[in-house]
């Protein structure tokens, strides 16, 4: 385990507004609660990364921000779905030991009753936080998995985003009906509606990395099969908008009620990106073959 910490802790970053609230800290006299949240943060994205290291996945960075962390895959979609809930809740379950050892350091007098309540305080906070269901927090990625399961790439990808916006419409409304002047959580605010914003603008883009990966990449996470019957008469980019994480797809073409063929998903993805065959029919490559 240690080599995957050692690995993962060099693509730690510190964002350097964070270096200016490091600052402010220091002359405050709040440094000590303030490195005891980072750390917090940064055992909890590095929770994320080590997991992430263990299934070998590619890791772009840690940064740590002024108002938290966040831990970057150059992943798209093409993992298993049991690997990424993995990797997801490595994060949250960094807090149950973190409170379990202050818990003991506690008992056997080690550690102060003021910075005890704090360091449980700054977990509970950081965990629950994450856990609400708005991405990019961890709850939010926890549920593209659950939508994952059932839905295609696309749909899944979508779903997340509206049932996140959703969420975080409340929160905000719950934020200005009880603390409308916390300046932290209206930046945070800020952070998770541009998150969203910009994951939205880019949804198409990273429909094109997921296929793109999943045509030029390893399958080796398809565990399961899962045919497609197609209209012949539907184009390329219609059928690939069918694909779903996680399975491999024989497609079955009919024409009428006929079934014409069959085709390899690669021999779909080939067509599509290597072809050029963006406005073709799939019905097409069955004479091609």
């Amino acid at each position: 385990m240690n080599k995957h910490v050692m690995s993962v802790l060099g693509k730690v970053s510190i964002h350097p507004l964070l270096w200016l609230v490091i600052g402010i800290a220091v002359v405050t006299a709040h440094f000590i609660e303030l490195l005891m949240l980072l750390v917090i943060i940064l055992i909890h994205e590095l929770g994320h990364g080590v997991m992430a290291h263990v299934f070998s996945w590619r890791i772009k960075r840690i940064s740590l921000l002024p108002f938290g962390g966040v831990a970057e895959m150059d992943e798209h979609g093409n993992r298993s779905l049991k690997e990424e809930l993995l990797v997801i809740i490595a994060g949250p379950l960094q807090h149950v030991w973190l409170m379990a050892v202050a818990w003991l350091l506690f008992s056997l007098g080690l550690f102060p009753d003021r910075m005890f309540e704090l360091f449980i305080q700054y977990n509970l906070m950081v965990l629950l936080f994450n856990l609400l269901p708005i991405w990019p927090l961890d709850g939010g990625k926890i549920l593209s998995v659950i939508f994952g399961y059932r839905m295609t790439f696309i749909k899944a990808y979508e779903w997340t985003i509206f049932f996140s916006l959703a969420m975080l419409f409340l929160l905000h409304f719950i934020v200005i009906v009880t603390v409308p002047f916390h300046l932290n959580l209206w930046i945070i605010l800020t952070f998770l509606y541009f998150s969203l914003w910009a994951e939205w603008k880019q949804r198409r883009y990273t429909f094109m990395k997921f296929l793109l990966e999943r045509y030029y990449g390893k399958n080796e996470s398809f565990q399961q099969l899962k045919p497609l019957i197609i209209n012949g008469e539907d184009s390329l980019a219609t059928v690939l908008e069918k694909f779903q994480r996680g399975y491999k797809h024989p497609l079955i073409i009919y024409e009428g009620n006929k079934e014409a063929g069959k085709l390899d998903e690669n021999e779909l993805l080939h067509a599509f990106f290597a072809e050029k065959k963006t406005t073709a029919k799939t019905k097409d490559l069955l004479y091609l073959i």
